[in-house]
């Protein structure tokens, strides 16, 4: 499929492109939204400038791709649960989205994507870095492929947000996925474990469980399946979630970086 009303330009060959020639803020045509559609499947990371967005148009936005989830973890905004606040300050102790993750693989069906829009970033760092879990995938060896198949994997959400909020007394979503996922639209097989929910490869010894999701780890992080995306205000970013890892870069203290998320229902992987 071609291109006829967006300029999709890649920032890398295997991942991420940049997306001209669209007003996010305003209805979106049944073709704009089939060639964006295509450019995530591609790209699986879309980036967008100079966008000025309300909440209801963000909501808008995401709802042409699905049904729009409630974050299971933190509480959206008064008046609009569906978005979650990303903002980190001079009086942050932490930021969202620090360590390298693919969102809330902790729920039975985590997200399709997710749809990050920033107003206000600082004036230098504050970058977000994504990575290709096709690249990640594809150049693990033959035999490796063959011993990952078929494996499942814990991905518990306790470890993270109870460390976040331990006043709280509230358990979070735990659960169980293949370790290689095949992709619903595109049927590309991927990499599903991250370090930030993954926990242990199910029946496995533990010694055996730990190193093979290190080695995942590491080989994940290859820098050749990576993209990084320097942010200016009113920039968005949207990632397909059940193919790519990313992180937040905290190097901007005590600058001010803020903004909004939206994130689009997914499935249950397979």
């Amino acid at each position: 499929m071609g291109y006829e009303v967006l300029d999709v330009k890649p920032v890398t060959r295997r991942i991420g492109a940049e997306v001209f020639g669209i007003d996010l803020g305003k209805p979106l045509s049944n073709r704009q939204t089939a060639e964006l559609r295509e450019a995530l499947a591609r790209h699986q990371v879309l980036f967008f400038r100079d966008q000025e967005m309300d909440h209801d148009a963000h909501k808008s936005f995401g709802r042409l791709f699905g049904e729009l989830a409630i974050h299971s973890a933190i509480p959206g905004i008064e008046g609009h649960p569906e978005i979650v606040a990303i903002h980190a300050d001079a009086d942050s102790k932490f930021v969202a989205g620090e360590n390298w993750h693919s969102d809330l693989t902790c729920d039975p069906e985590p997200p399709l994507g997710s749809i990050l829009y920033m107003p206000v970033v600082p004036d230098s760092g504050g970058d977000t870095v994504f990575a290709s879990m096709y690249e990640a995938y594809d150049s693990l060896s033959d035999r490796m492929k063959v011993y990952l198949e078929g494996l499942e994997a814990v991905h518990d959400a306790n470890p993270v947000y109870q460390k976040l909020f331990p006043d709280l007394d509230r358990k979070y979503n735990r659960s169980t996925h293949p370790v290689i996922r095949t992709h619903p639209v595109t049927g590309k097989k991927l990499v599903f474990v991250n370090p930030s929910y993954t926990t242990h490869i199910v029946g496995l010894p533990d010694d055996e469980s730990e190193a093979i999701l290190k080695f995942l780890y590491v080989h994940c992080m290859n820098p050749n399946y990576q993209v990084r995306f320097r942010w200016r205000p009113n920039s968005v970013a949207f990632w397909d979630n059940r193919c790519t890892w990313h992180q937040a870069i905290w190097d901007y203290f005590p600058d001010t970086r803020s903004g909004f998320r939206v994130t689009v229902a997914g499935d249950k992987p397979f």
